[in-house]
């Protein structure tokens, strides 16, 4: 290999060198650049909390806490209570119309939720009759439906509080403001700046702590809705297995007493 090449091999070399160099060096800064962004959002959110004066931006944080606990529980319940109504519903079918009574009742002790209390209680009164049935079946949907919706008056307590805060902080600012221009003795935008400021910051904070907590509340909504349907499906499709195990059984008494006589 002569002198030439190996220069040229060598200037290659170099070039590839700095290029990866560059290239790392370029990663490491977009790294940095990331760790900032994500460092500077938490540092941002710290520094407007605490301008927004933190002694009264803490009650709009205990608003978002108690009513982020109070949506929590809620749709942890609500999950819970959610179950596959349909299939348990032709497992009861199938039983009763085998005149499996206590397995149909075994079913409905086993499964959680509204909708197997509701058709456990309809099963308890069998022996009564239709309009006895419905009624306790009505009675019972409606305290099952009061459960469902126990605890959502704190969370609408609490989405109307937050914004509320947010605008007793703008009028707690604009005085802090009016204060300010009498002690200078001067209107200027340095002067109001602060109080502005504060009043701006947690009128802002109350209004995202209502939007977050409403968005829970309309998923807890949609949830008991359709928990709701299916009671009320489950009831309608009780009663209709409930009539036709009656007519059956009377039918059935009805021959062996034609026969006995």
């Amino acid at each position: 290999m002569t002198s030439a090449d190996t220069s040229a091999v060598a200037v290659t070399d170099s070039a590839a060198s700095a290029s990866y160099s560059k290239t790392l060096m370029e990663a490491d800064e977009e790294a940095d650049i990331m760790a900032e962004e994500s460092t500077g959002f938490h540092k941002v959110l710290k520094q407007k909390f605490i301008e927004g004066t933190a002694g009264f931006m803490s009650l709009v944080a205990v608003a978002l806490v108690l009513g982020l606990a109070f949506c929590i529980e809620r749709i942890i319940y609500l999950s819970l209570s959610e179950i596959n109504a349909k299939r348990l519903m032709e497992d009861i079918d199938r039983l009763v119309e085998a005149g499996d009574i206590e397995g149909a009742k075994d079913i409905c002790r086993n499964t959680r939720g509204p909708v197997a209390s509701i058709c456990y209680q309809g099963l308890l009164r069998i022996s009564e009759t239709i309009d006895n049935i419905e009624r306790s079946i009505v009675a019972y949907g409606s305290v099952q439906s009061a459960n469902l919706e126990r605890g959502c008056s704190w969370i609408t307590l609490f989405i109307s509080i937050a914004p509320s805060l947010g605008f007793l902080g703008t009028v707690i600012g604009m005085v802090m403001a009016f204060d300010q221009i009498r002690l200078a003795g001067d209107i200027s935008a340095t002067v109001v700046a602060s109080g502005m400021k504060v009043a701006l910051i947690t009128t802002i904070f109350g209004i995202i702590v209502a939007i977050v907590l409403q968005l829970f509340y309309n998923y807890i909504l949609s949830k008991i809705e359709h928990i709701t349907s299916q009671m009320e499906e489950s009831s309608i499709a009780l009663l209709d297995m409930i009539m036709k195990f009656k007519l059956t059984h009377d039918a059935k008494d009805g021959s062996e007493r034609q026969q006995k006589q």
